[in-house]
């Protein structure tokens, strides 16, 4: 993790704070309205980006011991996250090698799995333990029937797969050193508080709000306040981004009391850990990452967003972790209020929003909507979509060795 970076990004927002002024893109950019209503446009994006590319699973305190296991559904195809005796996460295809049904559902902690249909049984690494009833079923390779391995990566108490069993592209790639810069939060030694998941309309639509400050004041003027800020500098990692308000000024919650800080007069070794990580942190396609307080002490809202089954529709898994776990009733109840006031945020005002435009959009009367100077965070993530959406597997690599090679110069 490099405090230098974190601390030259806080700068820059001093800068522009105390100038009153922003980072702006070079124009203002058009967007098809289809690119969020054609469903063939939708199904080619569930392929080649969420079925190809490294996807954030989980965060590591969700599977936190050895044992612990995880089932999920990612656009259609079954995925078992397992903790391993090691340490090590295990990032399995959800299906009995015999006739494919899932061989387990939910969270827990196991050392092994049996199909509920027939009884084959694998170890918590994958291998085919046994097969019910061998001397009638035949003979068999275990070791030719495991559980397929996806790849998978755990960085700055995070969790990578690639539902891509031979996926060429590395995830440590990929990420271009980003997850160095997020391993500032400290996440791998949190815990989870709670966790709840949303329905939302196209993943697109839903998106674009994490990386769009210019509503806040508007949208959010009765949970937020009217005079929220409206700016964002951007900074970029390949496809992730972090975007943050061009501000001399952060407030420092103490206990029960916010300290406004004047960053411009601080020395930078003086600068607070939980300063240098503010803002929203978006890990792409489909992460965002904001902190909060909560309980009288540091949170951050991982917001997971999948796409739906159809492409109106989307869901969002919130985890609210902590950085230590909530002991008094008093404290518990203060971090519950908190993740249930982002509840509303997203659910009654965020999400309403988005579905509400995205039926206006089917209506075909729009061509194109627009993203303007001040967002630079949609212009780039839409781009983002488009150029990784039509790479073939050979350009993804190419693409991020060359995001690596533009990082080091």
């Amino acid at each position: 993790m490099s405090r230098e970076e974190l601390v030259s990004m806080t700068r820059n927002l001093v800068s522009h704070g105390a100038a009153d002024t922003m980072e702006y893109a070079d124009e203002v950019v058009r967007i098809p309205a289809s690119s969020y209503t054609d469903p063939d446009t939708f199904e080619l994006e569930k392929r080649n980006i969420f079925r190809r590319l490294p996807l954030m699973v989980a965060p590591s305190c969700e599977l936190p011991e050895p044992g612990d296991y995880k089932a999920m559904d990612i656009c259609g195809v079954p995925l078992l996250l397992a903790r391993q005796r090691d340490g090590s996460i295990g990032a399995f295809l959800n299906m009995c090698t015999h006739r494919g049904n899932p061989v387990v559902s939910g969270t827990g902690n196991a050392t092994r799995f049996t199909c509920g249909y027939h009884g084959w049984t694998f170890k918590s690494d994958g291998s085919l333990l046994g097969v019910a009833s061998p001397k009638d079923f035949g003979p068999v390779d275990k070791a030719t029937l495991c559980l397929k391995r996806f790849p998978a990566y755990e960085s700055a108490g995070l969790i990578w797969a690639t539902l891509d069993p031979d996926s060429q592209l590395d995830i440590a790639d990929y990420l271009c050193g980003y997850d160095d810069l997020l391993s500032a939060f400290g996440f791998d030694g949190w815990t989870l508080f709670s966790q709840r998941t949303l329905p939302g309309p196209n993943w697109k639509t839903a998106y674009d709000g994490y990386l769009d400050f210019y509503h806040l004041p508007i949208l959010h003027k009765d949970t937020f306040g009217a005079d929220f800020y409206n700016r964002a500098n951007f900074f970029a990692w390949g496809p992730h981004q972090r975007l943050s308000t061009p501000s001399k000024f952060a407030i420092k919650v103490q206990g029960d009391d916010d300290q406004q800080m004047d960053l411009e007069a601080m020395n930078d070794a003086d600068l607070p850990q939980d300063v240098l990580v503010q803002g929203v942190w978006t890990i792409f396609p489909h992460i965002s990452i904001a902190s909060f307080y909560g309980g009288g002490q540091r949170g951050a809202m991982i917001s997971q967003l999948f796409p739906g089954d159809t492409v109106g529709e989307s869901t969002t898994t919130q985890y609210y972790v902590m950085e230590n776990q909530p002991e008094t009733d008093e404290q518990v109840a203060s971090a519950r209020e908190q993740f249930d006031f982002l509840e509303v945020v997203v659910r009654d005002e965020d999400y309403a929003t988005g579905k509400r435009q995205h039926e206006a959009l089917q209506s075909g009367m729009l061509d194109h909507v627009l993203f303007g100077k001040n967002e630079r965070g949609g212009q780039q993530f839409h781009q983002w979509v488009e150029k990784l959406t039509h790479a073939s597997d050979a350009q993804l690599q190419d693409i991020f060795a060359g995001e690596q090679r533009e990082a080091a110069e």
